[in-house]
């Protein structure tokens, strides 16, 4: 169990930012953000700290005739809730990823499987925004190159909203599907695949750009059709020579095209540093939930089958159809366990 010490140094440091900001003292900003972390923390070790005392109450009232009836009704609960109480500080003491609570930036694209691949990434689109929108999150579309059969050959998308990058950031990967195509007249089922990277976007702070290292080009934007089509040069294509990393957008307004690939490359850049980073303290590690390798295959649709199976963590889900329309939670909630047990089995080694 966490040393009581550890418990009281958190409690002291929090009271002491309640004080600090009470008082006005230092920069408010900085010790409200560490303030409001640490206050699931400490309710939990409030919570701990009174089961414990609860415990140790009704034990010495087993020494009391008066009372022993009583005390011997209430320690089997008591007891029993102990583990979980445990468990739960533990979670709540977890390094927590700075990134959670950010927004993120969403990018499919096609894998093997040619026309079909850019059906399913299209498919995986509907069913993030599906699930977006159950969360009360906003979906912007900032990059989207469609095919003729109305498949995706590429589409970034930032996704604004409460936690999104912790619940999103578990879907990075490639994505395989299993199904009999449209365009199959034999019936044959084919299997095709698709990559999704979730990164958290970048803030200013994060990443400064020197402007000598980036080339930015213009080009003429190209679309499924019309009178303002392929007639100015809007699209921005900006390339960072250090990291050969190069976005385009291509809105309608050109000014809004530079704000939009600047704001996915700094979010790129900072997830090349973030996973350098990660690479560096758990190089042991590669088979993690989470670990961010885009080239692992993570997931199978099986629409024969009506099966969804995730590789990571051996999880089977038969209800397909709720899945693709956005039903994620069941999923995501399992990798997240499963990743928090992981990082409690090394917290106790």
């Amino acid at each position: 169990m966490v040393p009581i010490e550890r418990l009281e140094q958190i409690t002291q440091r929090f009271e002491f930012l309640e004080a600090q900001m009470a008082q006005g003292d230092g920069d408010i900003a900085v010790l409200a953000k560490e303030y409001s972390d640490l206050r699931p923390v400490v309710e939990q070790i409030a919570a701990y700290r009174r089961l414990l005392s609860d415990i140790e109450e009704a034990e010495e009232m087993l020494g009391d005739p008066d009372m022993k009836a009583l005390a011997e009704e209430e320690l089997p609960e008591l007891r029993a809730a102990l583990p979980d109480a445990e468990h739960a500080l533990q979670l709540s003491l977890l390094p927590k990823d700075a990134a959670d609570a950010r927004p993120a930036i969403l990018e499919i694209r096609p894998g093997t499987g040619g026309d079909e691949a850019a059906l399913f990434a299209g498919d995986l689109l509907r069913m993030y925004q599906r699930y977006a929108e159950a969360r009360g999150w906003k979906v912007e579309i900032l990059d989207e190159q469609i095919t003729e059969l109305g498949g995706v050959k590429e589409v970034v998308a930032h996704i604004k909203g409460e936690n999104v990058f912790a619940r999103m950031k578990y879907e990075s990967g490639v994505h395989r599907v299993q199904r009999v195509p449209t365009t199959e007249s034999g019936g044959r089922v084919h299997t095709s695949a698709a990559t999704v990277a979730v990164l958290p976007e970048a803030e200013d702070v994060d990443i400064h750009i020197e402007p000598n290292d980036i080339r930015i080009d213009t080009m003429r934007s190209s679309g499924a059709g019309g009178q303002h089509v392929n007639t100015t040069d809007s699209a921005v294509r900006i390339t960072h020579l250090p990291t050969g990393v190069v976005v385009t957008s291509s809105e309608k307004s050109q000014h809004r095209n530079r704000e939009i690939a600047m704001q996915v490359l700094k979010t790129r850049l900072y997830d090349l540093e973030r996973q350098r980073i990660d690479s560096e303290r758990a190089a042991n590690r590669a088979g993690q939930v989470g670990s961010g390798d885009r080239s692992e295959r993570i997931r199978t649709y099986n629409f024969p089958q009506g099966r969804m199976s995730d590789h990571r963590i051996n999880l089977t889900l038969y209800k397909l159809d709720q899945v693709m329309q956005g039903d994620l939670d069941e999923i995501i909630d399992a990798l997240t366990a499963d990743a928090q047990a992981s990082a409690l089995a090394e917290m106790q080694v």
